[in-house]
């Protein structure tokens, strides 16, 4: 009742006004001086609307016109270390450990392979009309007649409902589709107006079908539907899509967030939340676990949320047109929710590494898959930078983004679980013997006696570093049957022991007061 008294008092007020003669927002207009020759096309939705007399809905198209800005479809393209196109097609390997054997194959023939953007199709250039009608008249439906969805205000229903994309996939009419597909799930609930007992039957649905398939790690595209629909498999991102697009077409407010890094593994993860009745934020994902029964498995450092409309608070929309963001953070539609999953801190540090020319902003790492990679950002003042909302129990590498590059910025430190920061700068001066059981925590066992036993492949070399701007090498062992012992290390550092010839995988640690692994 609330929702339509709003909507009432809106049209009254509106129309009590005389005609709607006004010119649509800044933005908008901004959208379709971009659009060039496809300006016609977006016009006609304003114009559609305005004819009609429908003010919600004409709202709804400047809701969607007005940050259609930097939404589109992006294709990437596999090059070699010289630029050539590399021929990759993930479904001619059984399995994700023959792909990877592929993939180290190709680089023994071809050198370093990597993906790279090709063509992005922005919408503005490509959105039709039609499309765009249908999209906004089926999710305003959808709102209006679902009684899951009557505890959306109208903000809500632009940003978890109204989208007719959720990341940079193909455009595509899915909308009708999933209407039809799932029309029984209004008669099945029993609550009708919780949207999460009817999230639980449409995720149901889309587990009788879809799974996760790592080989989709390097498929070089977000899947639309229609693909998804012929495979029936997908990486998390194509997971989380899938549900956007079964629950909003039927009115269910659904997201996606997302890690741009695990903080003590490799890889990272999106998955999808619901608003419940009471405005709580509940987590699942999309596929496979319904909202109440899903956990995430890793550490996390930050979370971001993924939205339609701009976010005027991100990093692209601070930086000068000539500077660069690095991954995961160079997307203008994207919030952070940290602290909606995890305890978070304020950090304060002083960048005590040379400040690159022309640069602002600093950024903070987690170590992940051999790599420090950025998960958040801030602009400094003189040496002084402010990090918000940081995950704890993590080690951080303060760092400037230089030349598509990671540049230290300041010592690694650890931010602990009590709030202290431990700052790790090597001491050359005290060197100590560390005796290593094991190059990541997931496979260091103990036995019923709870003597540790060493976790190696006998005969292989293990190297360890420790961090001191960079990796430094502190020595080399092969392995036998028992731990490695490297001596004459600098002491209080963070360090990595890792196989020769491995996926630098392994994780890093620092060296409790008993001379004990603890991992980060």
């Amino acid at each position: 009742m609330i929702k339509y008294t709003l909507l009432f008092a809106t049209l009254v007020l509106l129309f009590s006004c005389g005609p709607r003669e006004f010119e649509p927002p800044a933005e908008v207009k901004e959208v379709l001086e971009l659009a060039g020759d496809n300006r016609t096309e977006l016009e006609k939705v304003i114009t559609h609307y305005k004819e009609e007399g429908n003010v919600i809905k004409e709202e709804a198209a400047y809701c969607l016109l007005g940050n259609m800005k930097n939404h589109g479809y992006l294709e990437y393209k596999l090059v070699d270390s010289a630029g050539n196109n590399v021929d990759f097609n993930v479904l001619d390997y059984s399995d994700y450990e023959h792909l990877l054997d592929g993939w180290d194959e190709l680089e023994d023939n071809r050198g370093k392979i990597h993906f790279e953007k090709d063509t992005f199709y922005n919408d503005y250039n490509e959105i039709t009309a039609g499309y765009l009608i249908k999209n906004i008249d089926l999710a305003y439906k959808a709102w209006d007649e679902n009684p899951w969805a009557q505890h959306l205000d109208f903000d809500q229903f632009c940003e978890y409902i109204l989208p007719y994309r959720s990341s940079n996939e193909p455009i595509e009419e899915w909308r009708e589709y999933f209407i039809k597909e799932l029309s029984w799930v209004k008669d099945s609930v029993k609550n009708p107006s919780d949207p999460i007992e009817a999230a639980c039957f449409v995720n149901d649905y889309i587990k009788s079908w879809f799974r996760f398939d790592p080989r989709y790690y390097e498929h070089p595209t977000d899947q639309g539907l229609q693909e998804m629909l012929n495979v029936k498999l997908g990486r998390c991102e194509d997971m989380t899509n899938l549900a956007i697009y079964a629950m909003r077409a039927m009115g269910i407010p659904v997201m996606s967030d997302f890690t741009p890094y695990w903080a003590n593994t490799g890889n990272n993860h999106a998955w999808n939340a619901i608003i419940g009745k009471d405005g709580k934020t509940v987590i699942f994902m999309g596929g496979e676990a319904n909202p109440g029964e899903y956990e995430l498995g890793h550490k996390l450092a930050k979370v971001y949320r993924k939205t339609f409309a701009i976010q005027h608070a991100s990093l692209p929309e601070k930086m000068e047109k000539w500077d660069k963001a690095p991954p995961y953070l160079n997307s203008n539609s994207i919030r952070d929710v940290t602290d909606e999953y995890v305890p978070a801190q304020r950090v304060k540090i002083e960048l005590t590494k040379g400040i690159p020319d022309s640069t602002q902003f600093s950024y903070l790492c987690v170590f992940n898959s051999g790599e420090w990679k950025a998960i958040d950002y801030t602009r400094f003042y003189g040496t002084k930078a402010t990090y918000s909302k940081v995950g704890l129990g993590v080690a951080y590498l303060p760092a400037f983004y230089y030349d598509n590059e990671i540049v230290p910025a300041a010592d690694a430190f650890l931010l602990n679980d009590t709030l202290t920061i431990d700052n790790k700068t090597p001491n050359g001066n005290d060197r100590i013997a560390l005796t290593l059981y094991s190059t990541t925590k997931r496979i260091t066992k103990e036995t019923t006696d709870f003597i540790e036993h060493a976790e190696f492949n006998k005969g292989k070399t293990y190297i360890l570093y420790f961090w001191h701007d960079k990796w430094e090498e502190a020595g080399r062992k092969v392995a036998g049957e028992g731990p490695l012992i490297f001596n004459s290390v600098p002491s209080d550092a963070i360090y990595w022991l890792v196989e020769d010839g491995s996926r630098k995988e392994e994780r890093i640690f620092t060296i409790d007061e008993n001379g004990k692994q603890i991992w980060w």
